[in-house]
C-alpha cells in the first residue's frame, strides 16, 4: 500500500511540473484595430481646391454613396462576432452642416454614436472610455462649415433638418476608444495629445493635425494601457515622412509607461517603406531619396532601415507586431476603392500579382505589444470581397460600374454568384482582431503621456480665415449689385 501511495505521489508531483506556471492559463484580453473610414476619398476633394464648393459636394455626394447608416450595422456585426473588450477607431467622423454665419453648427452624421447604437441593438454594449467627463477621443484633421465656403446642396437630407437644401458642411475625424461597458467602471485614466509635427496643406488655413487617445484599463486585475492612433498619410518627397516624426514621438510619450502597453492604429506605413527606385508601389506610400534610403529586401528587426520609417521605428523600440505576418502579401490592410465597391481598380492589378486576391496593396494597420505582452492569436477582419460576411448592399451606377470591373479582374472561384447583388465592403482598410495574453500584475500606473495641445485656431490662422470670408463677401456683393444694375 506504501508503494502505491508512493507511486501515486510521485505521479502528482511530475505533474505539477509538467503544469509550470508559465505553461499556465494566462490571462488574456481581446482587442480590435478599426479604421472605419470617413466616407469620401480626400485626395480628389483636395486637387479641386481652391473650389472649396466643388471639393465639398464631391465629398458630401460620396458620403451619401459611402452610407454610414448601413456600414455601421456592418461593422456592428463585426465587432459583435469578435467580442473584442477594447476597440481602437481611427476617422471616427463627425459630418457638420451650418445654415448660415450666425446658425448653430449641426452634427447630421456621427460615426462614433451611429455605431454604439448598432451594437446596443445587437445586444452588445460599449462605450467611449471615460473617466467623468474626460474621454478618449481626439478630434484630429478637420474641415469645418465655412458659410459661403464650403456649400454642399442635399434635397433629401437637409431641408427637413435646416429648412433649405443648400447649406455649409465639413468634417472631423477622431480617434476613439471604445471599451465594453462592463469594463467601463474599470477605466483607472483616459487621455489625449498631439503630434507636434503636422502636415500643412493650405499655410495658415489648413494644417492636418494628428494625435492618439489612451486608457488605462484594468482587465482581470492587470491594469493594460490601451491606444489608438492614426498617423499622418501625406508626405512630401525628399523629406522624412511625417509618420516617421509622430511615431517617434508616440515612443518617446509611452517610454515611462509603468504597465503593459497596446498601440492599436493605422500607421500609414508598410515594412517595405521606403520603396526603392522601381519597386512596386501603387498605394503611394513614401519612396527612396536623399534623405531617406530604401528599405532592405525582407527586413528584420535587426536589419531594417527605421530612419524613414514609422513601422521599424515601434518594432526597433521594442514594440512587437501582433500579426498576422506584416509582409505576408495575404495579410494586406487597404486597398478598396473610395466607394468601396471593391478594389481600387488602379491597384486592383498590382495587388493580384503581389499576392492578395481580395486587391489590398499595403499594410497600414497594426496592434503593437509592449514587451510584457504577447499575442496569442491575431487575425484580419473586413477584407473579403465581393463575397464575405459583412458585406453590404450598395446600388449605386458608379458603385456597379466598379464592382463590376473589379470582378471581371478576378478569380472565378472569388467571385461565383457575387455578380447578382452589388456588394460594398464596410471600410477601405481591413481590421485587426488580436488576443493578447500576459502575466497578472497588480502594478498600477502614476505616470501618463505628457499632453501637447495646439490652440485649435492660432492668430494667422484666424486671419486668414477671415480674410477669405471677407473676399467671399465683397465678391458675392459685387455680383448682387452687377444683377441689380442690368435689372434697373
Amino acid at each position: 500500500m506504501k508503494k502505491v501511495f508512493r507511486l501515486l505521489a510521485s505521479t502528482l508531483i511530475i505533474l505539477i511540473g509538467v503544469i509550470s506556471p508559465s505553461q499556465a492559463t494566462q490571462p488574456s484580453t481581446t482587442v480590435m484595430s478599426r479604421n472605419i473610414y470617413l466616407g469620401a476619398d480626400v485626395g480628389i476633394a483636395m486637387n479641386l481646391l481652391p473650389d472649396f464648393k466643388a471639393a465639398a459636394q464631391f465629398m458630401w455626394e460620396q458620403v451619401e454613396l459611402t452610407d454610414f447608416n448601413q456600414r455601421s450595422s456592418a461593422l456592428a456585426k463585426e465587432i459583435a462576432a469578435a467580442e473584442p473588450d477594447v476597440v481602437g477607431i481611427q476617422e471616427a467622423t463627425k459630418w457638420m452642416c451650418q445654415k448660415g454665419l450666425l446658425s448653430s453648427r449641426l452634427t447630421v452624421y456621427d460615426f462614433t454614436q451611429m455605431l454604439l447604437i448598432e451594437l446596443d441593438q445587437l445586444g452588445y454594449s460599449y462605450e467611449i472610455a471615460s473617466i467623468g467627463e474626460n474621454q478618449a477621443i481626439n478630434p484630429g484633421f478637420s474641415i469645418p462649415p465655412i458659410p459661403h465656403l464650403t456649400l454642399v446642396t442635399d434635397a433629401e437630407v437637409f431641408p427637413s433638418i435646416f429648412g433649405t437644401d443648400t447649406v455649409a458642411c465639413g468634417f472631423e475625424i477622431a480617434d476613439v476608444l471604445l471599451v465594453k461597458s462592463e469594463l467601463s467602471a474599470q477605466v483607472k485614466s483616459v487621455g489625449t495629445t498631439e503630434y507636434e509635427s503636422a502636415y500643412t496643406i493650405i499655410p495658415t488655413l489648413m494644417t492636418v493635425y494628428r494625435g492618439f487617445s489612451w486608457a488605462d484599463i484594468s482587465v482581470g486585475g492587470t491594469e493594460i494601457r490601451f491606444v489608438t492612433t492614426h498617423l499622418e498619410s501625406l508626405w512630401d518627397e525628399g523629406e522624412v515622412p511625417l509618420a516617421k516624426m509622430q511615431a517617434d514621438q508616440l515612443v518617446q510619450d509611452l517610454a515611462n509607461s509603468e504597465i503593459p502597453v497596446i498601440v492599436m492604429g493605422d500607421f500609414n506605413s508598410d515594412p517595405r517603406d521606403p520603396r526603392g527606385t522601381g519597386q512596386s508601389n501603387p498605394g503611394e506610400q513614401p519612396e527612396t531619396s536623399e534623405v531617406c534610403p530604401a528599405q532592405i529586401s525582407a527586413p528584420r528587426i535587426d536589419t531594417a532601415q527605421s530612419e524613414c520609417s514609422a513601422y521599424w521605428t515601434m518594432i526597433q523600440a521594442g514594440y512587437s507586431d501582433s500579426g498576422p505576418d506584416a509582409q505576408d502579401p495575404k495579410n494586406l490592410t487597404w486597398g478598396a476603392n473610395a466607394l468601396l465597391a471593391g478594389p481600387d481598380p488602379k491597384r486592383q492589378d498590382a495587388a493580384i500579382e503581389m499576392g492578395n486576391k481580395f486587391g489590398f496593396t499595403d499594410r497600414l494597420d497594426y496592434v503593437f505589444l509592449s514587451s510584457q505582452l504577447n499575442a496569442s492569436e491575431s487575425r484580419i477582419v473586413g477584407n473579403s470581397w465581393p463575397l464575405g460576411e459583412q458585406l453590404w448592399s450598395c446600388n449605386s451606377t458608379e458603385q456597379n460600374d466598379l464592382s463590376r470591373l473589379a470582378i471581371s479582374k478576378m478569380d472565378t472561384s472569388v467571385t461565383l454568384g457575387a455578380l447578382e447583388q452589388t456588394k460594398c465592403l464596410p471600410s477601405d482598410h481591413a481590421g485587426l482582431v488580436v488576443e493578447v495574453s500576459f502575466t497578472a500584475s497588480d502594478t498600477s500606473s502614476s505616470t501618463y503621456p505628457e499632453s501637447h495641445t495646439p490652440f485649435p485656431i492660432g492668430f494667422w490662422k484666424g486671419s486668414g480665415i477671415a480674410l477669405v470670408l471677407f473676399l467671399i463677401w465683397r465678391i458675392r456683393r459685387r455680383v448682387t449689385t452687377s444683377r441689380a444694375l442690368k435689372v434697373v
